[in-house]
């Protein structure tokens, strides 16, 4: 069989969907399948065949305002022409598509299919039927977080788009998905559930998955780590991936007096872009009085971000969008490490509350720092819920399984080709 995966973006280092795409690109080939990656880049001199993490790749140039991205992702002329040469020379079995909705497009899929390949489109966010990470529906602050509105409507797009609001831009998208998709998958059930509330065609949830490291880092390894970022002996707390207030950065800072009381030592490990804290959350930080607590990592990779996970106490992933499936969760269960988790999206099927981590709502700021809370002064507990998020992901969450229900699907819409 031949799979050629289409992304918007290419770099394993923005995110771990990209590696787990290349992940199961490589599971593929091993199995004797022949793989090839699509993607985009607005350097010039990056564009051409290229290979990530031993996969080949092939990135062809767009650079636009995102500003107009609800028009240009709809259709993406240069960029469907440069595919329509792959797909020409590549003769694809199989397109699985993950994120195409800046640069790549969704008339890619009307593409694949003209030149005769089978479509699998993975939805990994909910830019299907909203413009950014859904962040409305749960009613904010306000509602206390307990609001359920899922459908999108132009009353409550207009006022949060404004001038990039496209009248029709998700009916357009709903065609192109029924039309030109054999296969559409999901990553957690409850971003299924999403979809479905906007009336989009899901087949199938195929969980996210994780390629185990060949080996965790060594204690001394974790030592000397702990000592360069200054945490020495002290109790850790990390939250991790692309910083955004979105993404709970800001509830975890306002929580912060309340851990600090109980745990004047505690650090907070934050694995992200240092630029992003530094003009975004420093200041908010050291408003609180909190700022000596941070301690912002900057970009982390290979055996320093191995590292950071095994250095970590406590995980948090207090996102107040919808997070469809928290990858980074898997990564510290990996090393063993308790997470708590947001209610929003995804997260409950990762992390078994009371089981693997703790669940709570980040709006309710007592009840996210009273999770935290009870897993520092309980360090035994804590280590037997790390224990049990690592074996759940052993059993469930593995690229073994993850490309087992992709090639499932990949037959299923090769057969509806035959039928």
């Amino acid at each position: 069989m031949k799979i050629l995966f289409l992304n918007d973006l290419w770099d394993q280092r923005i995110g771990s969907s990209i590696r787990q795409m290349y992940q199961h690109a490589e599971e593929l080939r091993r199995r004797g399948h022949e793989v090839l990656c699509f993607s985009t880049t607005p350097d010039p001199e990056l564009v051409g065949e290229a290979e990530e993490l031993g996969i080949p790749l092939v990135r062809v140039l767009s650079d636009y305002n995102p500003r107009w991205r609800a028009w240009v992702g709809m259709n993406n002329r240069a960029v469907v022409t440069e595919l329509e040469a792959v797909l020409d020379s590549f003769r694809p079995d199989i397109v699985h598509t993950h994120l195409i909705h800046t640069h790549i497009s969704y008339a890619a899929l009307a593409a694949a299919q003209r030149a005769g390949a089978r479509v699998v489109f993975t939805a990994h966010d909910v830019m299907t039927f909203c413009y950014q990470k859904l962040t409305c529906f749960h009613g904010g602050q306000e509602a206390k977080g307990e609001l359920r509105d899922y459908a999108a409507n132009w009353k409550k797009c207009i006022p949060c788009q404004r001038l990039r609001y496209r009248p029709g831009r998700n009916q357009m998208i709903r065609q192109r998905l029924e039309s030109n998709v054999d296969r559409l998958t999901v990553v957690s059930d409850e971003l299924g559930a999403v979809l479905r509330a906007n009336g989009l065609p899901v087949h199938r949830r195929v969980h996210n998955a994780l390629q185990l490291q060949e080996r965790l880092p060594a204690p001394e390894e974790v030592t000397a780590f702990r000592a360069s970022k200054g945490l020495g002996d002290d109790p850790v707390i990390a939250i991790g991936g692309r910083l955004h207030e979105q993404k709970g950065v800001g509830q975890l800072l306002a929580m912060l007096p309340v851990l600090l009381a109980e745990f004047p030592a505690l650090k907070v490990m934050v694995m992200g872009k240092r630029a992003v804290y530094d003009q975004e959350f420093a200041s908010a930080a050291k408003e609180l009085g909190v700022d000596h607590a941070m301690v912002p990592t900057g970009w982390l990779d290979g055996a320093e971000l191995q590292c950071a996970y095994s250095a970590v106490d406590v995980f948090v992933t207090p996102s107040i969008c919808f997070d469809t499936f928290g990858l980074v969760n898997l990564e510290a269960m990996e090393h063993s490490r308790p997470v708590v988790a947001t209610t929003f999206g995804g997260s409950q099927e990762v992390v078994l509350d009371g089981v693997t981590g703790l669940i709570a709502n980040p709006f309710d700021l007592e009840a996210f720092s009273s999770a935290i809370l009870s897993l520092l002064r309980d360090p035994k507990r804590a280590e037997a819920m790390g224990r049990a998020g690592r074996e759940r992901l052993l059993e469930s969450f593995t690229i073994d399984r993850l490309c087992d229900e992709y090639q499932a699907e990949y037959e299923t819409a090769l057969g509806l080709a035959e039928g």
